[in-house]
């Protein structure tokens, strides 16, 4: 088997049994890392820190990992004007954060005979907010409602990693500005 010693270092093609006392030596676990080589190769290690490592980067890959999430708006055909600035709002809040938004028209009674009302609805919406997300499906009559899903221009990890640091850039500069007025107030007195 090819050895690697405990530091990272080519040790070289030992048998298994020099290896295994070479292990005792060092008060170290023998560890195969690549059983399908050629010959196999195996790693002088504290086998015990490689699984707590092993478990920690597994940890971290699934802490990092985005899931997607669909967030929902539902309007009506007949909106005022703030409340649909009030629910692009939100749309926008959703699309900066990485999710996609589903949007629903909810049509009522004799509004179902007008479904061009809610088309030209959820076109508005779409050029409205056309640099922060895409259409992703076409507006589609779905029964009593219609139907558009808007998808971030940005992928959900991305939109992550700006918040975190916009969040540590606000945190900053309230330290900043405390710090700053603590040193103020000596200098006062």
């Amino acid at each position: 088997m090819r050895l690697v010693g405990p530091s990272g270092e080519q040790v070289g093609i030992v048998p298994l049994a020099k290896a295994l006392e070479l292990a005792q030596e060092y008060d170290l676990d023998l560890v195969e890392v690549a059983a399908n080589a050629r010959p196999p190769v195996c790693k002088l290690m504290d086998y015990g820190k490689f699984k707590y490592e092993s478990a920690m980067k597994a940890r971290e890959a699934r802490k990092n990992q985005a899931h997607t999430v669909i967030k929902e708006m539902k309007l009506r055909p007949k909106i005022d004007p703030h409340d649909y600035d009030t629910k692009k709002g939100h749309v926008v809040r959703f699309l900066k954060q990485g999710d996609k938004v589903k949007i629903t028209i909810m049509f009522r009674g004799r509004e179902q005979s007008r479904p061009e009302l809610g088309y030209r609805l959820l076109q508005r919406l779409a050029e409205d907010v056309q640099e922060l997300g895409f259409v992703e499906s076409n507006p589609k009559q779905d029964g009593r409602n219609m139907i558009m899903v808007l998808g971030p221009h940005k992928k959900k990890t991305e939109a992550m990693a700006e918040a975190r640091e916009a969040q540590a850039a606000r945190k900053a500069e309230r330290q900043g500005g405390s710090s700053a007025d603590a040193a103020e107030e000596p200098a006062e007195a």
